[in-house]
């Protein structure tokens, strides 16, 4: 465990537009919300996360908001879940948001054991992005650069993304001997024969691949991306708050009637007999791979 000094988790009153490691402002009718730990390419530590939901908590409670924007700063949108940087928390204790549960940290800052773990990613991953895709307001996700495992769980529980043509996507951790991330929407937001390419072959795949299978809604010049966020935005800024919270309502409602919710129950079950089994056969619960050796092996799994 680092000896870093982790910064506590920022609240909806700490925000600001350079706040670390989550910015926020707001302009009109949109807020903006930007993962701000450029340096490790926007790995996902828990204070982030913490403060991401602070953030899109603030934009809800704001009767002027209508719409959210969640983008990044730095080269990268994000290289997914933290499992390696200095600023590494998974120790560190935040008061629970997303679900009642036990308390996953661990005071001796040694590895968690598998309740700990199950409980954490309950908490921290699942539970979070389940809070977000029912955000009450339209959520964009505007992606640039590389949106990799933990990353597209941000994405894929936003209402829609904007991609651009430098974006590309990966999600590789069955590389780790676990099926995809937690929040496993796979099937749903690529379809049952890319979703399984994908995760077998650990490639990446880029913006207008993304496009061309209806991950993405749109797909500009990196020059263009904001403007093109900003484009939709003011179109959704006209209707009545009640039209867009009862039509995501009811697209959200469709995709659990198709069995998302459900199957991704069952995945998360399969996924921590991974960790469980990783851990029982090598002491390791993500196989022996770290932030350096996911990396390598994403820049080899270029499509």
């Amino acid at each position: 465990m680092s000896n870093a000094v982790i910064p506590p988790a920022l609240g909806p009153d700490d925000l600001g537009p350079d706040t670390s490691p989550i910015a926020y402002e707001t302009s009109g009718a949109v807020a903006y919300v930007t993962l701000n730990r450029p340096d490790f390419r926007n790995a996902q530590n828990s204070v982030m996360t913490y403060s991401l939901d602070a953030a899109y908590r603030k934009a809800v409670d704001d009767n002027n908001v209508k719409v959210i924007v969640l983008r990044a700063n730095g080269k990268h949108f994000s290289a997914g879940h933290d499992i390696g940087t200095p600023e590494r928390d998974f120790n560190t204790f935040y008061p629970n948001t997303a679900t009642l549960h036990w308390d996953h940290t661990r005071a001796d800052g040694e590895a968690l054991d598998s309740n700990q773990r199950l409980a954490r990613e309950i908490e921290v991953y699942m539970g979070m992005c389940r809070r977000w895709r029912d955000i009450p307001k339209p959520v964009i996700a505007q992606v640039h650069g590389a949106c990799i495992a933990g990353g597209l769980m941000l994405a894929w529980s936003a209402d829609f993304i904007v991609a651009s043509d430098d974006a590309f996507f990966s999600d590789p951790v069955a590389r780790m001997g676990i099926p995809g991330v937690e929040y496993f929407a796979h099937a749903y937001v690529l379809g049952t024969r890319r979703a399984k390419e994908i995760l077998f072959t650990g490639q990446r795949f880029t913006a207008a691949q993304a496009l061309d299978w209806g991950m993405v809604n749109h797909v500009v010049p990196r020059d263009e991306l904001a403007a093109k966020v900003d484009e939709l935005c003011a179109q959704m800024t006209e209707m009545p708050m009640q039209g867009l919270f009862l039509s995501k309502k009811a697209v959200n409602i469709c995709e659990d009637q198709m069995g998302m919710r459900n199957a991704m129950d069952s995945v998360f079950g399969w996924h921590h007999f991974a960790h469980a089994a990783n851990d029982a056969d090598s002491g390791d619960s993500l196989g022996g791979m770290d932030a350096k050796s996911m990396k390598n092996a994403a820049e080899k799994g270029k499509a």
